[in-house]
């Protein structure tokens, strides 16, 4: 039996984890390359780093809490494959470099706080015992 590591997802979590993973890739990779100098004032969306989004979202969909089988049937799949199509269709999509940084670097800061929280988290309950690192 497989069982997922850590607490589970909230739906709404799982719904913008695509989002969050490709903004914050982007604007790290927009600050990469102003530091480096190999990009002009633009960035161009690319539909790999969608790709990877959707890997992500479709490796978290078996910790989400589903609200009812249908919806945990019709999403879990759906949602994955409409990023995939989002990113494709963004694909060469040129992005200020500003704005690029202004939106990821904001975002790769929230998904490290919230990092810390969950871990404090987890450590907590594990400390009460009501937790388990392996999730089983």
């Amino acid at each position: 039996m497989l069982c997922a590591t850590g607490r589970p997802l909230s739906l709404t979590t799982w719904l913008a984890v695509p989002y969050l993973f490709s903004t914050a890739v982007t604007g790290l990779t927009g600050l990469a390359g102003v530091l480096v100098g190999a990009f002009g004032w633009t960035i161009t969306l690319s539909t790999p780093v969608f790709g990877a989004a959707t890997a992500v979202t479709a490796a978290a969909a078996s910790s989400v809490r589903w609200r009812s089988t249908r919806q945990r049937r019709w999403l879990r799949w759906s949602y994955p494959t409409s990023v995939l199509v989002v990113g494709i269709a963004v694909d060469g999509v040129h992005l200020p470099v500003v704005v690029a940084i202004g939106l990821g670097i904001p975002i790769v800061g929230l998904l490290i706080s919230r990092y810390v929280v969950e871990r404090r988290h987890s450590a907590a309950l594990a400390a009460e015992g009501r937790y388990s690192h392996t999730g089983c």
